[in-house]
């Protein structure tokens, strides 16, 4: 298996992705564990010689000024991961907690945060044997760190809290018996290392940025498919209309609909049909779903900046230089999440006009996409659910970084609420899976009524693997069982890696000259 050396590379999200799927194991070099062993003894010489230090020597928050004895020092950071271990709701899923243990190794093994090195080698072994701590969704304000998700993230540590081992939620003592391990002795200022930071926002913007991506990619691919049910045309996707305006995101899109339509028998069919516009929903994608791409794109580059940056606090240099600053203030990528909520929400938006537009008996197909309507309903009420979930999608649209609460008194007064934008990010893709489900659960239905005509090769492919687990519809049936085996090809992304698997088999590039554009 190939290695990846925390602190000593840059890590990416295709990398992070990687470890958590267990097909990349992240290791120490030499040279990392030397500049945590440097790291760990500046914090030991500031104990020795009684350097005030926040954090190591002193309290916390508005307690900043309140002075810790030596020998108490190591009480401290056991007492910070209990009192801060306040996290309510349901327990997040379990991969984005792992994805919290490595980005917390990454950040701790850069040797700032003067963290021992045993306690990074304990983290690691819960990655390599996952071996998840459960993480409360709920409690974090997104500055000062994400102190109460990562306190129940390390609370495993110390031998508290509960682990998921196997696909069952286990008391943290029991599974450290199993493996004839005991709790680790923190070092000081360790458990403030451990809490400060953004690892919950993160690791949020991580799995946003992956489900994003193949959401968007899904789109155009579904987008296509509803056009080419419709008759419309591809003349707003060509490429010398996007050098005027030249969008990177617009002229990815631009380029993909031209390609995922090329060649098509039934684009060829009505060239001449006397139609000179298509509504916007099928017009504007690359305007659309090109914006959507350049917030998804902003995203991306930031988490990539927090993916490798040091954000717990103070930040030690040596036993006489230490930074009291703010790195861990989450505000760097709550504005991003936040953008990407709305650009999330808008690919959701134009896919529900699609729906609509499928089932209104115009171009030559049936009302609602049935034949034998009346007694049948057709597809009318899977666009009901559509509507909702957009619905549900714009109240989530509210940026939770526009709020602000003090807390600590009055310490910290001004927080990013970033892990609330991170948890509702992911929220709006739940539902934008589903609208696309259906949109191209109605499109697959539409295509058929321009038989003997066929599509491009590309929607073909996409149109077979779909009818792999979904069948046309005669007559009305559940079709929520549709909706969630169409749901599920966009959600373990298989339709995005069946449709580019067989483009590349043909030579196709389907994303051309935009390599930023990829995962």
């Amino acid at each position: 298996m190939n290695t990846f050396e925390y602190g000593a590379e840059s890590l990416t999200v295709s990398k992070v992705l990687a470890i958590a799927a267990g097909t990349l194991q992240g290791v120490l070099s030499d040279a990392s564990r030397s500049k945590i062993k440097t790291s760990e003894a500046h914090v030991q010489q500031i104990v020795d010689e009684n350097i005030t230090v926040y954090g190591i020597n002193t309290g916390f928050g508005i307690l900043a000024n309140t002075s810790i004895s030596a020998e108490d020092t190591l009480t401290l950071q056991y007492k910070i991961l209990q009192s801060h271990s306040v996290g309510v709701g349901n327990p997040i899923p379990a991969e984005v907690a792992k994805i919290m243990l490595i980005t917390k190794v990454q950040a701790l093994a850069q040797g700032f945060s003067g963290a021992q090195l045993t306690t990074l080698e304990r983290l690691i072994w819960h990655i390599d044997n996952d071996v998840i701590p459960v993480v409360p969704e709920k409690g974090s304000v997104g500055a000062s760190g994400d102190l109460a998700p990562l306190a129940h993230l390390c609370l495993p540590l110390i031998g508290l809290g509960e682990v998921i081992w196997q696909g069952k939620t286990y008391a943290t003592r029991d599974v450290l018996q199993q493996f004839q391990l005991q709790p680790i002795q923190l070092g000081p200022k360790e458990g403030l290392a451990l809490i400060n930071g953004t690892q919950f926002i993160l690791s949020f913007a991580v799995k946003a940025v992956q489900r994003m991506h193949y959401c968007l990619e899904a789109a155009d691919i579904i987008g296509a498919m509803s056009l080419e049910a419709l008759t419309g045309t591809k003349s707003p996707f060509d490429e010398r209309l996007h050098q005027l305006r030249p969008f990177t995101g617009n002229q990815l899109v631009a380029q993909r609909l031209r390609t995922i339509l090329d060649d098509s028998d039934i684009m060829q069919s009505h060239i001449d049909c006397g139609r000179v516009q298509d509504p916007y929903s099928l017009r504007c994608m690359p305007q659309v779903h090109g914006a959507s791409r350049t917030a998804w794109l902003h995203l991306k580059q930031l988490t990539q900046v927090e993916l490798n940056a040091v954000t717990d606090n103070p930040i030690i240099f040596s036993a006489n230089d230490t930074i009291s600053g703010g790195n861990f203030h989450g505000q760097p990528l709550a504005l991003p999440l936040d953008y990407c909520c709305f650009a999330a929400a808008e690919a959701g938006n134009i896919s529900d006009r699609r729906s609509y537009l499928l089932l209104e008996g115009k171009w030559g197909l049936p009302v609602l996409l049935m034949n034998n309507v009346g007694l049948n309903s057709g597809f009318m009420i899977p666009q009901y659910t559509t509507a909702a979930l957009v619905t549900e999608n714009k109240t989530l649209c509210f940026p939770a970084s526009a709020d602000s609460i003090p807390t600590s008194l009055g310490q910290e007064d001004h927080v990013s609420m970033g892990s609330i934008s991170g948890r509702k990010l992911n929220t709006v893709l739940d539902n934008l899976e589903y609208i696309l489900a259906i949109e191209l659960m109605s499109a697959c239905q539409a295509i058929e009524f321009r038989r003997p005509l066929k599509s491009s090769a590309i929607l073909e492919a996409a149109h077979s693997y779909v009818r792999s687990f979904v069948s046309f519809a005669e007559e009305d049936r559940i079709f929520a069982v549709d909706i969630n085996k169409i749901r599920g090809m966009i959600s373990d992304f298989s339709l995005v890696q069946h449709v580019d698997g067989w483009a590349k088999q043909q030579g196709i590039a389907l994303n051309g000259n935009y390599p930023e554009f990829q995962l």
